[in-house]
């Protein structure tokens, strides 16, 4: 290679780079939200004179809009190409955020919210797209490490500043705090995305749009609801449950007798991307569950300030920026390793954080978050190099949206599900504890319990109430953490079954 033909390639590598921080900006701008509500829910309940029921709709809405709008990121990318997609996309979240901030209402915030997830929504699969696109495929590894960094760390960072400058000001710089970022996002992209995706013969499928977005949402309110509406003694989660059953049979139907589906299931035929799927879904499952988990158990239990909370959850950003570094080196070996390595290594995590108790100290929980940290940035990058190693660059987008598609449904699904055990697995030894307060009982009559637990007085039975409840709900979690290691262990054969990808070239 001549020294004219070589200088002629910098300034390309140089807007490769630029593009990977740029989409880095934006990814990280859209995952910064995903838990950042869960900070400052008490303070807009207060100022918008809100139901705790009410106030939860900002959530649920948010969470809704962006499953519904996921899957059709391939076809906007086919329709508009990725430059209008991400262009369109960042800005008009920035502008729902600030939005979001101005909100004088429930109802304004809950509309703004819904703009905020459907304009998000493309980011995160199109991004990730555009890279492995614009990249080769010998360095996969490493785009993807660093594009991993946004997607995990996004979620630490956005509610510990949020939660910073709630408790400062109030809770709109929560979502004042990401115009910033969006404008450094918008701007890179601008400068440096190429147009590219567009396929002018692609053809919109809104019978199997109109389909999954109806089974989807259908399926979120199912898990957002149910568990208040005492699951199927209650009319509306049998309605939203036989309204989803039918409208996704509706999907897949349709999807395998029309021309061109929303999306196609002969994709399923490639053997790492359909196994990529089911692990990407367990994944998902247990990425956000601790986040959710923790907190309120170490400010409800073990009595943690919301400061301190913060601090020990963000060991969980330290360990996952280490794990994409490591994924860097990890990920030019047999795939099936570091995804063995990562589910082990949660697998671990769970199993430990099973052995807490009321008195767990911040060197264990810091512990246990690091190793997740460490876990999923490991994770990451062998699991999307080994899904996407055969699919056509052609369809990127379309693959890489049902990828994220389920990341998201197995987080809400298996959140759900941890926060369902809590609850009933707490109710259930609550009522088991309450048969032994009776006079009968001689640890009662111990000097040491006899002053705060007088059964004799309603000061003393009310402190029984609360350690018992204190109690009960410890084992809840215990039993949640205990899913959690069960999910993480189901993994482990999925890995054993997938192929490893071509050398690259």
């Amino acid at each position: 290679m001549s020294i004219a033909e070589d200088t002629a390639q910098i300034p390309s590598a140089f807007r490769r780079w630029m593009l990977l921080v740029s989409v880095v900006l934006a990814t990280t701008l859209y995952s910064m939200t995903v838990l950042i509500v869960s900070v400052v829910l008490p303070q807009m309940q207060g100022t918008l004179s809100a139901t705790p029921d009410q106030i939860s709709w900002v959530m649920t809405f948010n969470i809704l809009a962006t499953a519904a709008v996921t899957p059709l990121t391939g076809w906007l990318t086919a329709r508009f190409g990725w430059r209008n997609v991400m262009l369109n996309g960042v800005l008009g979240f920035v502008i729902s955020s600030l939005l979001c901030g101005q909100a004088d209402s429930l109802e304004s915030l809950v509309l703004y919210r819904i703009m905020q997830g459907g304009f998000g929504a493309p980011l995160v699969p199109l991004a990730q797209a555009v890279l492995l696109d614009t990249f080769s495929r010998r360095q996969h590894g490493l785009v993807t490490s660093i594009y991993g960094m946004g997607v995990v760390v996004g979620p630490i960072i956005g509610p510990l500043l949020g939660g910073y400058l709630s408790e400062l000001y109030n809770w709109r710089y929560a979502f004042y705090m990401l115009a910033p970022v969006g404008v450094l996002a918008y701007v890179g992209l601008w400068v440096f995305v190429n147009d590219g995706g567009k396929n002018e013969r692609a053809r919109f499928d809104w019978t199997g749009f109109l389909a999954l977005a109806t089974a989807i949402i259908c399926l979120q309110l199912i898990l957002d609801r149910a568990e208040r509406l005492d699951w199927y003694e209650s009319k509306e989660v049998i309605i939203e449950t036989a309204f989803g059953a039918f409208a996704f049979y509706v999907f897949v139907f349709y999807s395998l007798i029309a021309r061109q589906p929303l999306l196609n299931p002969r994709h399923l035929l490639d053997r790492n991307y359909a196994l990529g799927l089911l692990i990407v879904f367990l994944y998902g499952m247990l990425n956000f569950t601790p986040m959710v988990m923790l907190p309120p158990m170490l400010k409800g239990i073990a009595g943690y300030p919301e400061s301190v909370i913060g601090t020990l959850l963000a060991g969980r950003g330290s360990g996952a920026v280490v794990g994409f570094f490591l994924a860097m080196w990890i990920g030019k070996l047999d795939p099936r390793i570091g995804l063995s390595i990562g589910f082990s290594m949660l697998a671990w995590s769970g199993w430990y954080m099973m052995g807490f108790d009321m008195n767990v100290t911040a060197f264990n929980v810091a512990l246990a978050s690091t190793v997740q940290g460490l876990a999923v940035g490991i994770l990451w990058v062998p699991l999307t190099v080994a899904t996407f190693a055969t699919i056509d660059p052609r369809y990127l987008a379309e693959t890489m949206s049902v990828f994220h598609l389920l990341r998201n449904i197995g987080s809400s699904i298996f959140i759900s599900l941890s926060v369902t055990i809590l609850i009933r697995t707490s109710n259930m030894n609550y009522a088991r504890f309450t048969e032994f307060i009776s006079p009968f009982n001689p640890l009662l009559a111990y000097p040491q319990n006899v002053e705060k637990f007088d059964i004799g007085g309603i000061s003393g039975l009310a402190a029984i109430s609360v350690e018992l409840d204190r109690q009960a709900d410890m084992i809840g979690f215990l039993n949640a953490f205990g899913a959690f290691t069960l999910a993480s262990i189901i993994a482990v054969p999925l890995v054993l079954l997938v192929r490893k990808p071509p050398k690259s070239n």
